[in-house]
């Protein structure tokens, strides 16, 4: 590959690289507490979380039921999972087992549009199971510029009938105009029938000469 190619598709993965960066939401977990272990003979659960498709993230400390857990997002195991896009994801929380298969908590589709507060925080919960706080800065969608405050009545009316004015003025110039060009029209066409029974008048005087012998050459002895 010549080296300038080289260095424009060096340029344009950096870029692709910067761009999924900026776009890509953090998901980190602030607190969770579960109300039941899945374990029958007593011991410590290894209870963890994942997406579909991504790493397991086991939740080393959690270890008791009903014993909320707080978190500082800067955990060793942080982040749960980001979002590079607004699409959702099949997450959930598990116990992990070595004979039979492993228990869940709870299943759900983990979406960044369920981060509706200002603060960034959703609390997931299935009842008797887990009770669970993420936190998604990013995900909290910008607000929106408010609409511009609509027009009093007044205002509206007065818009109206400043329209209905301007028309009025547009149409009266162009009728007078109209009937200016109109009268100009009739004027040149009236001036050009008078010229021509003029000259018709003045060709009949000299065919009656003519005939009745005055002319010029008539009236000589």
């Amino acid at each position: 590959m010549p080296r300038g190619l080289n260095s424009w598709v060096s340029l344009l993965l950096f870029l692709c690289y910067i761009c999924e960066v900026v776009s890509t939401a953090t998901v980190t977990l602030k607190s969770i507490e579960i109300f039941t272990t899945h374990e029958f003979i007593g011991s410590d659960p290894t209870v963890y979380f994942n997406c579909k498709g991504e790493e397991k993230i086991i939740l080393p400390d959690l270890r008791k039921a009903q014993v909320e857990y707080a978190y500082k997002g800067q955990e060793s195991w942080q982040p749960l999972t980001e979002f590079p896009n607004k699409k959702c994801k099949r997450c959930g929380f598990y116990a992990k087992h070595t004979i039979k298969s492993d228990d869940v908590f709870g299943e759900w589709e983990f979406c960044p549009s369920e981060f509706t507060r200002s603060d960034g925080k959703y609390i997931y919960s299935v009842d008797k199971e887990v009770n669970a706080t993420f936190i998604c800065e990013e995900c909290v969608p910008h607000p929106q510029k408010a609409d511009p405050a609509p027009k009093s009545e007044n205002e509206g009316n007065g818009m109206h009938w400043a329209i209905v004015a301007l028309i009025s003025i547009i149409v009266s110039i162009l009728v007078f105009v109209g009937l200016a060009a109109a009268y100009k029209y009739w004027q040149k066409k009236k001036r050009q029938k008078d010229q021509a029974r003029f000259l018709k008048l003045f060709e009949d005087g000299d065919d009656i000469e003519d005939e009745l012998g005055i002319g010029p050459l008539g009236g000589s002895v």
